[in-house]
């Protein structure tokens, strides 16, 4: 089968298409053939091993201390049940499935997943592309949202609003009752709107924190926010959500001890099929959209990485792979 392979980190041109051995699945595992799969920022700071300091001797024990344990990328993927393992009663031949993939693995033709892993149906109103562009950012947002305890009516404050997990955070919020009010650039803002915000801020022309409004929740999707900024926003007894932050620093931990206000970081946020499941109701009933920003095939996976690697990208950037491909 073809898959798109790297053997050191580095820039996007280390990732190359390559003929490598299909897998074949466990008896308790499906073959999915892959439709489609995306490019997330966890692709780019594993393939280019973009890692904060304090992290960086036990995440290159984990990722490969002098090049990759695991040579292929794509943390989701949509595509068609293949076979299925002896054991597996959940899935059956020909079932279009979406899933997400923590150990990688689907930037590839094919891919073994545990029948009882983060793997789902896929819904019914949603491409493959659409599909693969879910399981990673919509569960995010919903698990947190969730830690949060949203109640009907509370205000809730997305930063980075018109981003993967930004766009499925100011969807589900609303659908948990929330007044959202999301942060984004310029050109984003009509994107914003149109996903259900009540209200939306020009982070270019205006200081969210200096319009005196104070918040419940506050989640930040882009770690571009300053936490001093956001806890003069919050309520009291309100909490403060950061996706893309491990660990907390000292300032964290000072208003974690100190006060009441509750924070979240990005640890643990299990992908499971009972959360796909969720998300795909919430799709078929029009109560979510997939935002994706571009498509690309899936020999221009470079192209892709060196687009998302820019960090401008508005909800999701998907690969359509296909059998065709030839080796470049």
């Amino acid at each position: 089968m073809k898959a798109i392979v790297y053997t050191k980190y580095g820039p996007p041109d280390v990732l190359q298409l390559k003929e490598v051995e299909k897998p074949t699945p466990k008896d308790n595992e499906i073959l999915v053939k892959i439709k489609a799969t995306t490019v997330t920022v966890a692709d780019i700071r594993v393939r280019s091993f973009t890692v904060p300091l304090s992290f960086w001797l036990p995440a290159r024990i984990a990722l490969g201390i002098r090049q990759p344990k695991k040579t292929i990328l794509g943390m989701e993927l949509a595509g068609v049940v293949e076979s299925i393992g002896k054991d597996v009663k959940l899935f059956k031949k020909g079932d279009q499935v979406f899933a997400a993939s923590q150990s990688f693995g689907a930037y590839a033709e094919y891919k073994c997943l545990p029948e009882d892993g983060a793997v789902s149906i896929k819904p019914i109103n949603l491409s493959f592309e659409e599909a693969a562009a879910m399981p990673i950012g919509a569960s995010a947002a919903l698990f947190f949202l969730r830690k949060a305890n949203i109640q009907s009516g509370q205000k809730v404050l997305v930063y980075g609003a018109s981003g993967s997990v930004g766009s499925y955070a100011v969807q589900i919020a609303k659908c948990l009752g929330a007044e959202v009010t999301g942060v984004c650039s310029t050109t984003n803002l009509e994107l914003v709107k149109s996903l259900g915000a009540d209200k939306v801020i020009d982070y270019t022309a205006e200081d969210f924190s200096s319009k005196g409004e104070t918040y419940d929740v506050i989640f930040e999707a882009v770690d571009k926010s300053s936490f001093s900024a956001c806890m003069k926003s919050l309520k009291k007894n309100g909490t403060y959500i950061n996706v893309t932050v491990p660990l907390p620093g000292v300032r964290m931990l000072w208003t974690k001890l100190t006060g009441t206000k509750k924070i979240i970081l990005s640890r643990n946020s299990p992908e499971n099929s009972q959360d796909l499941d969720h998300l795909k109701e919430l799709v078929e009933t029009g109560k979510l959209k997939v935002v994706i920003d571009r498509s690309y095939a899936f020999e221009e996976i470079v192209e892709a990485h060196r687009y998302v690697e820019k960090g401008h990208k508005k909800g999701n950037v998907v690969i359509t792979v296909e059998q065709n491909n030839n080796l470049a």
